[in-house]
């Protein structure tokens, strides 16, 4: 039998030692910048949403930008290393990244305000921001894996072993950063400070590569590191956000110039308006569509509004119509389903709402209003039964609603599940009789092809289906209110009992006979509901 040599029964010698633990440290650097690369890339959605919005064409322009300089960062690191690129060439793209996160986070709130200054489209400002924030260190991270798999093939000869691992360690790393900084990092954190970290992370990553530079050199390194990390958490502090959830930077405003007397503030969920609360009175409504909300109602149940009317909110936000409901119709039983509970908190906090009147869930909108009194008995407001007003009889199936309303928006498209023809024959099935289901749209005047694509789907389970507007507007991006009902339609033009002096009318028939023919839009399912681009014109077109 032929004798083993006696070298591989040894242990180790030192420059097999070292080789190992050059290998692993190549490693672990892939693995390390590839995760704070797709940190930056979940962050880059909250930092571009009080400027741009979150849509569909905003994520498509930050992945787009991520994967088109990581794509250049790779070929330029082959390029590199095949002309001689050494480790301390990776400390020095890790470094530079590092550097240009930490300088970016100054240009954030100057190019988000150019941007906005400029009147560039959803799209367009989508791209500039992400490309001038992330583009850059997307690039210089996407240098290191061939640079350092490269350095790793002259170590271990096993090609497809080392270039495998190399490959696997920066999807993981991926993987891991994605869900690091979605679930937790940008809500402990906060988005700025997230970049903060991220850019000095890089700069630590980088340091061990940089060993043997000259003095001055590390001189230089180290003032603009502290220099632009001390600008850097100064501007990360300061964030355009009063607070960030998972779902929304979320700002209060103050609106007290809208109202006619007294204090007023709006809740801004990323950059859009999504209600304004009054402090002396809950009952006045100044938002137009929230008040057109509320009188279309009472235009339809008339006296039995103010018997009393079991009420379903798909979507908080600020509680406006919930909160007044409190005032105007107090027998009512109000059942709000908001997806987010910080949006909750910051109403109590600062835009006056009392929840004890109402009941709260954290959840889907569907899902809840398909949940609801499914569950066991209960004592909340919600499920006890609803005396009625004389003339109306009080024996119905438990937990259907006299009114459902609609007002959840994902910047200014609504969700779009909450458009499709499953979910109106779910909220046809959670209606009463004569319910009334209600809801806001914002869209393109004069051709809304959304809205009347909506009101298409609704067709199918309604038999009334109404559009309404408050005089012709001056901008060319309208919020519509929608009516859906079985019962009887509602008169030509209803005009407000309360608050503000306003009329509303109903357009139904103008609407859907000028511009783009109905029978060319489609009806919207779970299977096929292209919400983003039946309101290009607000995303992408000049009404943007």
């Amino acid at each position: 039998m032929q004798q083993m040599p006696s070298t591989l029964l040894t242990p180790a010698s030192p420059p097999d030692r070292h080789r190992r633990l050059l290998l692993i440290g190549y490693g672990a650097t892939v693995f390390l910048s590839s995760a704070l690369l797709l940190v930056l890339e979940i962050v880059a959605g909250r930092l571009a949403a009080p400027y741009v919005g979150v849509s569909l064409y905003t994520w498509t322009a930050i992945i787009g930008v991520i994967l088109a300089g990581l794509s250049l960062g790779n070929w330029l690191g082959g390029l590199w290393a095949d002309g001689g690129a050494n480790a301390r060439s990776a400390g020095v793209v890790l470094a530079a990244a590092g550097l240009y996160c930490l300088i970016a986070l100054l240009a954030i709130d100057p190019l988000g305000a150019a941007l906005q200054g400029a009147g560039v489209s959803l799209l367009g400002a989508s791209f500039a921001f992400a490309a001038g924030l992330f583009f850059v260190p997307a690039a210089l991270i996407g240098i290191v894996t061939p640079l350092l798999t490269t350095l790793a093939l002259q170590l271990d000869p096993r090609a497809g072993h080392v270039v495998g691992r190399m490959h696997a360690l920066a999807a993981v790393g991926s993987i891991l950063g994605t869900f690091v900084a979605g679930w937790l990092l940008v809500q402990f954190l906060g988005a700025r400070l997230v970049v903060l970290v991220s850019g000095l992370l890089l700069l630590a990553l980088g340091l061990p590569f940089l060993r043997g530079i000259a003095r001055w050199r590390w001189w230089v390194l180290t003032a603009t590191a502290l220099l632009a990390a001390g600008f850097g958490l100064r501007s990360a502090l300061a964030s355009s956000c009063d607070r960030e959830s998972s779902y929304f930077c979320m700002r209060v405003v103050d609106q007290s110039n809208l109202a006619p007397f007294g204090e007023a503030r709006g809740l801004v969920l990323d950059h859009l308006l999504h209600g304004i609360n009054h402090r002396q009175d809950p009952a006045l409504l100044i938002a137009p569509y929230v008040h057109a909300l509320d009188e279309l109602a009472y235009a339809h149940f008339g006296e039995d509004y103010d018997a009393g009317l079991r009420w379903f909110f798909a979507g908080g936000g600020a509680y406006s119509l919930p909160r007044a409901l409190t005032v105007l119709s107090p027998r009512s039983e109000i059942l709000v389903a908001e997806l987010d509970p910080q949006v909750t908190q910051l109403a109590e906090e600062a835009l006056f709402l009392d929840p004890s009147a109402l009941r709260i869930v954290h959840r889907d909108a569907r899902l809840a209003l398909r949940a609801a009194g499914q569950g066991p008995p209960s004592d909340s407001a919600a499920d006890r039964p609803l005396a009625r007003s004389a003339g109306r009889s009080p024996a119905r199936p438990p937990l259907r609603f006299d009114v459902i309303v609609g007002d959840v928006f994902h910047d200014v498209a609504i969700p779009q599940h909450l458009v499709t023809r499953e979910f109106a024959a779910l909220v046809k099935s959670k209606l009463t009789p004569d319910g009334l289901y209600v809801m806001n749209v914002v869209d393109a005047f004069p051709d809304p092809r959304l809205l009347k694509s909506i009101a298409k789907t609704l067709a199918i389970e309604f038999r009334r289906v109404d559009l309404w507007m408050e005089g012709v507007p001056a901008d060319p991006r309208v919020t519509f209110v929608v009516t859906a009902s079985n019962g009887p339609r509602l008169p030509r033009t209803v005009t407000a009992r309360t608050g503000p002096p306003r009329a509303w009318s109903r357009m139904t028939e103008d609407i859907l006979a000028y511009g783009t023919d109905p029978d060319e839009l489609p009806i919207l399912t779970d299977d096929y509901a292209p919400v983003e681009r039946l309101i290009a014109d607000l995303l992408i077109g000049e009404d943007g």
